[in-house]
């Protein structure tokens, strides 16, 4: 089963300096039957003015994972973090217990487009972490960007669930094993394609499950990702 969400199916906010794309229920967008898939529980598109950014605020319970596809973004956290965030660098918060933090384009003249994720952890009230390097997508080719293990350098989150990424040139393709009695989504981030036959292009998404193959060709350049999760 390969059930699309097309992007402009997705709630939608336009805050003035922040225009948002919801893939699941999120603040004010609320969709019973768009509550997450599985473990994966949030993928905010979001398009942050110049100079803008989410002030200092709390999470916990949650894995976070922070995807910068244009500009830069600056965080700040409680645990005493501070970095900035740029295209090819994957950053995670291990909410766990409680954290606060800030994110904000630094820029005063180029919007920042990122993909914020939220997983569930496999368990509640650890220690908050924090993790940011370098994690380009591999072209023509998976590059694990997390996993439980933090196998093949890829970063470590609280769950069984990894994440894949990668860039397909125009024309090629690439394929994904899947053990079928787990579930998957696919965010294409840029780019259209075809999965499994399925057109799909910038901002859609894919829930997946009971299926053991994936094929991808690209139509266009294009940038996916891709969740393996527990069912």
């Amino acid at each position: 089963m390969i059930q699309l969400r097309p992007s402009d199916a997705r709630g939608f906010a336009d805050h003035g300096w922040l225009l948002a794309r919801h893939s699941f229920s999120f603040a004010d967008y609320y969709d019973p039957a768009e509550m997450g898939w599985g473990v994966l529980r949030v993928i905010n598109e979001d398009r942050v003015a110049p100079g803008k950014g989410f002030g200092t605020h709390g999470h916990s319970d949650m894995e976070i994972i922070t995807y910068v596809i244009e500009g830069e973004l600056e965080h700040r956290d409680s645990l005493g973090n501070g970095e900035v965030i740029r295209p090819g660098e994957v950053q995670r918060m291990s909410a766990g217990s409680g954290v606060r933090h800030s994110e904000f384009n630094p820029s005063a003249t180029l919007a920042t487009h990122l993909l914020q994720i939220w997983i569930e952890p496999r368990e509640r009230g650890i220690a908050p972490g924090y993790e940011q390097q370098t994690l380009a997508p591999g072209a023509n080719a998976w590059r694990l960007i997390a996993s439980p293990d933090a196998a093949d350098g890829s970063t470590l989150i609280h769950q069984d669930a990894t994440l894949h990424a990668t860039r397909l040139s125009a024309g090629a393709a690439l394929d994904y094993p899947l053990d079928p009695a787990r579930l998957a989504y696919v965010q294409l981030v840029r780019g259209a394609l075809q999965l499994n036959g399925l057109a799909m292009r910038a901002g859609d998404g894919a829930k997946i499950a009971a299926e053991s193959a994936l094929n991808f060709v690209a139509s266009e350049d294009s940038e996916i990702l891709l969740f393996d999760l527990p069912n």
